[in-house]
């Protein structure tokens, strides 16, 4: 029987999980970058009564749910726990926190890809 430790290491699929990774690194960047954008709207609204960016917050949701999905999706193939899950979807509301985390993120899927291939 195998340990604990053991099962929350191993990645049954590890070419799904670096297809995974691929996607959610795409979105954690589009997302960190929309937020950014979406923190400008709001200045611009609210600071200068300037409307140009009105158009932005609903493409941003959007992309905010595509960032959920490629979270989750990565999340199951690597056998994240719910807890860990929902900590990295909460990363995509905090300005420049997606980038981080999807820095800290891709280091710890990509060592452990590499310590499946072994």
């Amino acid at each position: 029987m195998r340990s604990v430790t053991t099962q929350a290491t191993e990645i049954k699929d590890p070419e799904a999980a670096r297809k995974a990774l691929g996607f959610f690194k795409v979105m954690a960047f589009v997302v960190g970058v929309g937020l950014l954008v979406l923190v400008l709207e709001m200045v611009l609204r609210y600071g200068f009564d300037n409307h140009a960016l009105d158009w932005w917050p609903q493409p941003h949701g959007f992309i905010y749910i595509v960032y959920l999905v490629a979270t989750a999706n990565l999340g199951f193939k690597v056998g994240w726990s719910l807890g860990r899950m929902v900590l990295v979807m909460l990363a995509g509301v905090v300005p420049f926190l997606s980038f981080w985390a999807e820095r800290r993120v891709a280091g710890e899927t990509e060592a452990r890809l590499a310590a499946a291939r072994r």
